[in-house]
C-alpha cells in the first residue's frame, strides 16, 4: 500500500485546497463555526512556483477571496520560529492594504483574515495558555475588549496538536483536527462522518497516488529539512563563539578584577601599615612621658603590651 502525503506538508495542504476551491470553503466555515458561512472563494494564488519549493522561509499558503471581496490568508505552519507572531501579522495587514489602489474610497476595504493551522504548541507560558488550543485576535480595546474597531483585521489560529490532545466536542471542527493530526490511522479516520473531512482524505488518497506529486512533496520535505538543520548549525556556530567569545571576555574581566582587587589589597596592607607605624610613634611620645604603664599605652595605641615593651627597649639602647 502507498504511504499516504502528509497534509501537514504545506505543498501538499496547497494542493489540497488551492485545486478544491469547495473543499476550501468548508474549511474556512467549519473553522470559524460562531460567524456566517461563505459560499464561495476565488483562490488568488493557485500555482505553485518551482523556487517555493526550495526557497528558504517560505510558506506555501492558500489566499482567497469570497463573493463580498473579503481575503483569507489560509496555511498550515510546522515550524515554530522566533518572528512567527510578525510574519503572519505583516502578511495579513498587507492581504488588507493590497485591496485599494490610488484615490480609492476606504469603505470598499473588506476584511483580512488569517487561518493558521500550527503543528506545534505556540502558547504554553501558563496553565490558561495550555488549556487553549483555539485562538482569534482582532483589534479590541484593552481595559473594554467588547469595544472593537470591527473584524477586519482577524487571525485565527489553531494549535493542532493541543486541540487533539485537549479534546473538542464532536463536530465538523473535531474532524477536521483528527484529519490533520490522525490522517495516517486508518480505523480513527474511517470513524469520520464529516463529508469534507471524507472528501479531503480521499484527495490526499489521489495525490499519494501520483508519483509527481509525491516526488515535489519530497523536495518540499527535504528543503525544509535543510532549512532546519542550517538554523540549528548556524544556532550552534553562534552558540559556540559565544562561549568562546565569553571565555575570552570572562578571562580579560578576571584578570582587570585580579588587577584591581590587587590594587585594593595593596592599598588596605599600606593603609595597615600605616596606622601601625602611627600607633608606633604615638606609643614612643608616650613612653617617653613616662607617665603610662606599658599596659595603659598599650590600651591607649591598640599595641600589644610585647609591642610596647620592644619600643620602650629600643628607646632605651
Amino acid at each position: 500500500m502507498t504511504e499516504l502525503l502528509s497534509p501537514t506538508n504545506d505543498y501538499v495542504f496547497k494542493r489540497l485546497f488551492a485545486e478544491a476551491p469547495d473543499l476550501l470553503v468548508d474549511l474556512i466555515n467549519d473553522l470559524r463555526p460562531d460567524l456566517p458561512d461563505i459560499a464561495s472563494v476565488e483562490v488568488l494564488n493557485p500555482n505553485i512556483e518551482p523556487n517555493e519549493l526550495t526557497g528558504k522561509y517560505i510558506i506555501l499558503d492558500v489566499l482567497a477571496r469570497d463573493g463580498q471581496g473579503h481575503c483569507y490568508n489560509v496555511e498550515i505552519q510546522v515550524r515554530r520560529y522566533g518572528a512567527w507572531h510578525k510574519r503572519g501579522l505583516f502578511y495579513l495587514a498587507r492581504t488588507l492594504g493590497l485591496q485599494l489602489g490610488a484615490g480609492e474610497d476606504y469603505q470598499q476595504l473588506r476584511a483580512a483574515v488569517g487561518l493558521h493551522l500550527l503543528d506545534f504548541d505556540l502558547f504554553t507560558a501558563n496553565q490558561a495558555e495550555l488549556e487553549q488550543a483555539l485562538w482569534r485576535f482582532e483589534m479590541r480595546d484593552e481595559r473594554q475588549p467588547e469595544v472593537t474597531l470591527g473584524n477586519i483585521l482577524q487571525m485565527n489560529l489553531i494549535e493542532l496538536n493541543k486541540a487533539d490532545r485537549l479534546g473538542l466536542p464532536d463536530g465538523p471542527l473535531r474532524a477536521w483536527i483528527t484529519f490533520f493530526t490522525h490522517w495516517r490511522e486508518e480505523l480513527t479516520m474511517a470513524k469520520i462522518a464529516h463529508e469534507p473531512v471524507k472528501r479531503a482524505m480521499s484527495r490526499i488518497c489521489e495525490l499519494s497516488a501520483d508519483e509527481e506529486a509525491r516526488r515535489l512533496a519530497f523536495v518540499r520535505e527535504r528543503a525544509l529539512r535543510d532549512e532546519v538543520s542550517q538554523l540549528n548549525e548556524a544556532r550552534q556556530e553562534g552558540l559556540q563563539e559565544g562561549q568562546k567569545k565569553g571565555r575570552q571576555e570572562g578571562l580579560q574581566e578576571g584578570l582587570q578584577e585580579g588587577q584591581k582587587k590587587g590594587r585594593q589589597e595593596g592599598l588596605q596592607e599600606g593603609q595597615k601599615k600605616g596606622r601601625q607605624e602611627a600607633n608606633a610613634e604615638t606609643a614612643r611620645n608616650l613612653i617617653k612621658t613616662n607617665a603610662l604603664t606599658d599596659e595603659q599605652i598599650a590600651q591607649a595605641t591598640g599595641l600589644t603590651q610585647e609591642e610596647v615593651a620592644q619600643l620602650r627597649s629600643e628607646q632605651q639602647e
